[in-house]
Order: structure tokens, then sequence, then C-alpha cells
């Protein structure tokens, strides 16, 4: 079975054709059906050979279709400090992009 490790948004993913995945957030407007591709690829097994990049694989993508975005569910922040009636509440939704991957080049 052949997979790669792709880079985006600070964080490293294991793909393989027809998995779906959510990433951080792409700059750009996307419809569903777009198609997305991923240059920062780190490594590529096709089952018998493994290529290791340094840090990046030259002429290698992986592309992906574009499926939604969409926001996380909330995070909640809270800063404390006791004694002083300190306070603060907060929370956060992270934006992501849900891509499933159609072809490893």
């Amino acid at each position: 079975m052949e997979f790669a490790v792709i880079e985006t948004g600070g964080k490293q993913y294991k793909v393989a054709v027809g998995d779906v995945l959510k990433v951080e957030k792409l700059d750009g407007e996307f419809t569903l059906g777009d198609k997305i591709v991923f240059e920062k690829v780190l490594l590529v097994d096709n089952g018998t050979d493994t290529t290791i990049g340094a840090p990046y694989i030259a002429g290698a993508k992986v592309e992906s279709l574009f499926q939604k975005a969409g926001r996380g569910k909330t995070v909640k922040v809270v800063k404390y400090k006791q004694k002083s009636r300190y306070l603060k509440k907060n929370g956060h939704r992270q934006p992501f992009v849900e891509v499933k991957i159609s072809a490893i080049k």
C-alpha cells in the first residue's frame, strides 16, 4: 500500500489514496471538488521502495480534492489568579479544511 508523509500548517500527516483528513486552514477560496496540491512531501513509500526527502522530495506532490471548510469545536481558555479576584474566560474555534487524497505522485 502506497503512502506519503506531507507537511502543511506546521503539522505532518501520513496519507494514502482515499484518506479524508482535516488540515489547518489554507489560503484561498475553494469550492466542492477543487484540486489542492501539497508539494511539501517528506516521505513516499510504495510498498517496495522508500524515498526520504532532505527535507522535501523534489518533484513529489500529493493531490487532493476539497471536501468542506469549517471550524472545530470550542476550546475554552481560562486565566485565573487566586486571591486577587482575577478571572478571564475565552473561547476559540480553530478553522479547518477537509480534503480527500486523490493521488500520490
